[in-house]
């Protein structure tokens, strides 16, 4: 149940998997949220926060060309306010406190973690937090792994 100081965020999605970012998105949409933009790169995801100004961007660890914490550290040099999620399905992908994001979801991402990082991102920041690590192996509402797309035949 949502309290009275819940309000729907606007999300960007990045994720190079197209059946992925499709999943993510109607999961965001799941938890009463309104996705402004699928995209599949990193330099797509800068150029698309830009355009929206999104509450949230949920973002893929690993892409191809530019990754994730890449475009997450461009994002927060224009605007440190941004609040960056990042996916991985490695284990350890990068130290948190290098990151900037606000949180770290494994794949497969399970609806009860990606709800509850989409509420904590929208928590006011605090200078020198480190970002929350959230970990989940729940296989139930999952989406996402760190296999391409069609995986291994």
């Amino acid at each position: 149940m949502k309290t009275s100081a819940w309000k729907l965020m606007r999300v960007l999605i990045a994720d190079d998997q197209k059946s992925v970012g499709i999943s993510l998105a109607e999961m965001v949409g799941l938890c009463h949220h309104q996705v402004v933009e699928v995209v599949s790169t990193g330099m797509e995801a800068i150029q698309a926060y830009d355009r929206h100004r999104p509450d949230v961007v949920l973002m893929d660890y690993r892409m191809p060309k530019l990754n994730g914490i890449t475009a997450c550290r461009y994002i927060l040099a224009k605007d440190p306010q941004a609040r960056v999620i990042l996916i991985s399905g490695w284990s350890a992908p990068v130290e948190p406190e290098a990151s900037g994001a606000t949180a770290i979801l494994a794949k497969p991402v399970a609806l009860p973690m990606l709800d509850a990082a989409l509420t904590a991102a929208m928590q006011p920041k605090k200078q020198k937090d480190p970002p929350a690590v959230v970990v989940d192996a729940t296989p139930l509402g999952a989406v996402g792994s760190s296999e391409p797309e069609g995986g291994s035949q």
